[in-house]
């Protein structure tokens, strides 16, 4: 699924659509206002949309009567109107030239005052009010050059704020991801972070876990089907828009078909890189934690609904043969709320076991004997004494049994 966006309607019907928005410099964009608040430019906006809600990706500068061809999308464009031809005023010239820049996707243009022009001609002034083009006028003293360098440092400053936004919500993520209920604390944090909805979907696409303020129906129905398309199709992310809410789905690294949905009202740099790093944290903690033992397992269960002893199935969990494995009866009740299969999984995995039943209130997780065999898929939780019993875990009551 491709991401798509809402374009605002033209002002005049005769305005070319907009084209594809082309790929984004590894730096963010910074808002036009930011460059108009820089009081050595001087720079003044004298037509178009607010200059706050306009992001500039980079400056260029151009004398061409048509700039298309030289455009990216997303540039101030700088020109002296040095081909501007005499009579453009009485006809369609500016029209036309506008016209190029928004369909190239320009994000707004600067015309330099002298040496050709004293001021800015009323028909480009008049063609950008109507095109929906914001204007800016360069004053005499302020060069092209650094105009541009004013756009490079914003750019440097923005992207250093980004990354230091980045590295806080990692920090926070992963501290959440370590709490007792992590599956829950990541989404709130997650949520909370992107300003928006962060929920859990689970195998059927059924929701699991959620943070964040409720969307509308016409909002939560399409993040569903954006979860739904990436555990149908290689594609492991997908975007969308609906209603102005911006929409990504990422399916979990587990292979058992959990997906990550976001619903964000707006959409700032970094929030991707923030949402992978949730993902990746939810992956591990709704993995099955085990290593390649899955069939063992499933075959000891097997053979126990067919009637076999105990006796007999116990080696299959010591890795298919050998001396059978002791274990310790780990019941655990978690400080508050009830325990859910998240994070009964994630309990087990502190203990170093996958052999986890979660029963009403109670969790019980067989945690294998340290010294003992040593069961399929599980890992040791102690390099003490054989007798060591399970360690205590933050945010649960635990009733550990002898070896058995």
């Amino acid at each position: 699924m491709e991401e798509t966006s809402i374009m605002p309607e033209p002002a005049v019907p005769s305005v070319p659509s907009a084209s594809p928005a082309p790929p984004a410099p590894p730096t963010p964009p910074v808002s036009l206002a930011a460059l108009l608040s820089r009081e050595d430019l001087g720079l003044r906006q004298i037509a178009g949309p607010p200059a706050a809600d306009v992001r500039v990706h980079w400056a260029h500068t151009s004398e061409m009567s048509d700039p298309y061809p030289y455009l990216l999308g997303g540039e101030l464009l700088l020109t002296a109107g040095v081909h501007v031809p005499e009579a453009a005023g009485s006809g369609t010239y500016f029209d036309d030239y506008v016209a190029r820049i928004v369909e190239a996707g320009g994000a707004a243009l600067g015309f330099g005052l002298a040496p050709v022009h004293d001021t800015v001609p009323r028909a480009l002034v008049a063609a950008c009010e109507a095109y929906g083009l914001p204007l800016v006028e360069v004053p005499e003293r302020t060069t092209f050059s650094g105009v541009a360098r004013a756009v490079w440092q914003l750019m440097a400053r923005a992207r250093l704020a980004e990354l230091r936004r980045i590295s806080e919500a990692q920090q926070g993520l992963a501290a959440a991801a370590s709490r007792p209920d992590p599956v829950p604390s990541v989404l709130r944090r997650l949520a909370g972070r992107l300003e928006g909805r962060a929920v859990l979907y689970g195998p059927e696409g059924t929701e699991i876990a959620a943070a964040g303020r409720e969307p509308g129906g016409e909002v939560r129905r399409a993040l569903e089907e954006l979860a739904r398309f990436v555990t149908g199709h290689a594609s492991s992310t997908a975007t969308d828009t609906v209603a102005g809410t911006r929409l990504a789905a990422y399916a979990l690294g587990t292979g058992q078909g959990f997906v990550l949905g976001v619903a964000a009202p707006h959409r700032e740099s970094g929030d991707h890189t923030i949402a992978s790093v949730a993902a990746v944290l939810l992956s591990l903690l709704t993995g099955e934690h085990q290593s390649g033992t899955g069939a063992a397992r499933s075959s000891a269960l097997v053979r126990l609904l067919l009637g076999a002893r105990r006796e007999e199935v116990a080696p299959l969990l010591a890795g298919g043969g050998g001396e059978a494995p002791r274990w310790h009866v780990v019941h655990a009740r978690p400080d508050t709320g009830t325990p859910d299969p998240v994070s009964a999984s994630a309990l087990g995995a502190a203990l170093g076991s996958p052999l986890v039943d979660t029963a009403e209130e109670v969790v019980r997780v067989l945690v294998p004997v340290a010294g003992s065999a040593e069961p399929a898929g599980t890992t040791s939780t102690t390099a003490s004494s054989p007798a060591s019993p399970p360690a205590p875990q933050p945010g649960w009551v635990l009733g550990v049994s002898a070896a058995v």
